[in-house]
């Protein structure tokens, strides 16, 4: 297998890089990705191949079963990675992308069991334990070849809501500078499918609807400060542009009480 690398490595030179000298000398030059593109470390996914790409166009973590674990329940390269795409690499779009016959999510499915021989996976899967209970609890009926691809599809959710927990994942969505996306490929049929937010299934990609503003989004002005003239003193503007939810409704002493304490 070896020797089979070092031949690709010479074919690659020759061949591939001779033809395309002049990109590879402006990426020399730095990087400038649009897209971080999170899957799995299966050898049968190649992210640059179904997307068809060109070299570095995507930001990849891969890891087994394409897991991000939530903000603060691992130190490991996911979340480095993550924030240095959003924070220095300044990538708009993220994509979770899962994929049929997944080891991991096979694995998930019989978690008791791989604590002894794989103590290490059993220890990475327990970052997707929502996925796990999810299964357990609202999917119990089904047989093993569909919970397969139920915990396919349920992982990509699962990811999405983890990458939510990052700070710097929340703020750029509040600010409408980010979007998230969930796919699934299929290796046999070549295809990829998209998650509706709105249908709340996977469907082709160009299909999809983008995704609802979220619900905990709060639209409200913060308080102002204006300068008087005359003081050069900082005053608060009338309590209506002030940007506490509700206040507009009370008067200023009820509100002096609920939103600064009674003096």
């Amino acid at each position: 297998m070896t020797k089979q690398l070092i031949r690709g490595l010479q074919k690659f030179h020759d061949e591939y890089y001779l033809a395309h000298r002049a990109e590879f000398e402006q990426l020399a030059h730095g990087q400038h990705p649009r897209v971080l593109f999170i899957t799995c470390s299966d050898s049968r996914i190649d992210p640059t191949l179904i997307t068809q790409v060109d070299v570095g166009e995507i930001f990849v973590i891969r890891n087994a079963g394409n897991i991000i674990p939530p903000f603060g329940a691992a130190n490991g390269g996911e979340g480095a990675t993550l924030e240095y795409a959003l924070n220095a690499l300044d990538i708009r779009e993220i994509v979770v992308c899962g994929h049929s016959h997944c080891g991991a999510m096979k694995g998930l499915l019989k978690l008791d069991k791989l604590e002894e021989g794989m103590p290490l996976v059993y220890n990475w899967l327990k970052h997707t334990e929502a996925t796990r209970r999810v299964l357990q609890d609202s999917y119990s009926h089904c047989d093993r070849e569909a919970l397969i691809d139920i915990a396919i599809a349920e992982n990509v959710l699962t990811q999405l809501e983890n990458l939510r927990t990052y700070p710097v994942v929340r703020s750029k969505l509040h600010r409408n500078q980010l979007a998230l996306h969930g796919w699934i490929y299929n290796i046999e049929a070549g295809e990829v499918l998209a998650y509706d937010p709105v249908l709340h299934e996977f469907v082709s990609p160009d299909k999809a609807h983008p995704a609802p503003e979220p619900e905990y989004n709060l639209h409200a002005s913060c308080p102002i400060p204006a300068t008087t003239q005359k003081t050069n003193e900082k005053q608060l503007l009338p309590s209506v542009q002030i940007g506490l939810p509700g206040r507009s409704r009370l008067s200023t002493q009820q509100a002096d009480r609920i939103y600064r304490g009674s003096r």
